[in-house]
């Protein structure tokens, strides 16, 4: 697998082989565990996952119709443990310890994550920037406090 795929086709793809390796009981890397385990923890997303790729690897989901891009949503999963394995940006892995304690809930802690996260990334890119970790950490501390 390669850790990080450099286009959308290909991610999408690394998504259905670490599904297919999972149920076919084959041994997994350590990052195939990560994505396995997001995977297991979206039910919603396993018939998907287990349909022919070929109708899903270009496949767009629409936000203004009400659609919710799978592969962003397990993607960004993804991206937050990275940030807490390394707490970066410095002050993550406190927000979720916050969040934790709140939700009561790993998972439901990383979806109020994730709506930040989201937002932050949607507004750099369409400021043409990166986003901004001051404002992504001030996004989960206050959903943790509030």
């Amino acid at each position: 697998m390669n850790m990080y795929p450099s286009n959308r086709t290909d991610i999408r793809r690394t998504f259905f082989d670490v599904w297919r390796k999972q149920q076919a009981g084959e041994p997994l890397s350590a990052l195939e565990n990560i994505v396995a385990d997001i995977i297991r923890l979206h039910p919603e997303y396993q018939a998907l996952l287990s349909a022919d790729p070929g109708k899903m690897l270009d496949r767009d989901w629409r936000p203004e119709g009400g659609e919710t891009n799978p592969f962003l949503h397990m993607g960004l999963h993804i991206a937050i443990r990275e940030q807490l394995s390394i707490d970066r940006p410095a002050g993550v892995k406190a927000a979720y310890a916050a969040l934790l304690k709140r939700s009561g809930d790993a998972h439901a802690a990383e979806h109020m994550m994730l709506e930040c996260l989201a937002e932050s990334l949607w507004h750099g890119q369409r400021d043409g920037r990166l986003p901004d970790d001051q404002v992504y950490l001030a996004c989960l501390k206050s959903r943790g406090t509030g």
